[in-house]
């Protein structure tokens, strides 16, 4: 089993950078992919990012691209999501995934593990 806590979240301007943090912790040495996946009021859950842990090949939604950056500390065993230039439309719950299971990770959606959430508020 895998636990994930996200932390990091709060309200900002649009132009403001926030660093969204997911602590893994239980089997994390069986995590394949991460990613961050967000939802917004009345939206389905979106991709953001995600990468395969052994491999380091980051994938990113367009929308999102150029300004948000995923990384880790193996240390820590934390995952990361840099965000620049926060615009209203990003705001959002933004969840943290886990899966085991070896494969393409660019557009794998379903994860076995998720984090709570943080919330993410970018006002205009």
């Amino acid at each position: 089993q895998v636990q994930l806590v996200e932390s990091g979240g709060g309200l900002v301007q649009a132009g403001d950078s926030l660093r969204l943090s997911c602590a893994a912790s239980g089997r994390t040495f069986s995590i394949y992919a991460m990613g961050w996946f967000r939802q917004a009021p009345g939206k389905e859950r979106e991709f953001v990012a995600a990468f395969n842990w052994s491999g380091g090949i980051i994938y990113y939604a367009d929308s999102v691209k150029g300004r948000f950056t995923i990384s880790r500390d193996n240390a820590k065993n934390t995952v990361y999501l840099q965000m620049n230039s926060l615009k209203p439309e990003d705001t959002a719950v933004y969840y943290c995934a886990a899966d085991p299971r070896p494969g393409p990770v660019r557009y794998r959606r379903e994860y076995d593990y998720w984090g709570q959430g943080t919330q993410v508020t970018v006002s205009s």
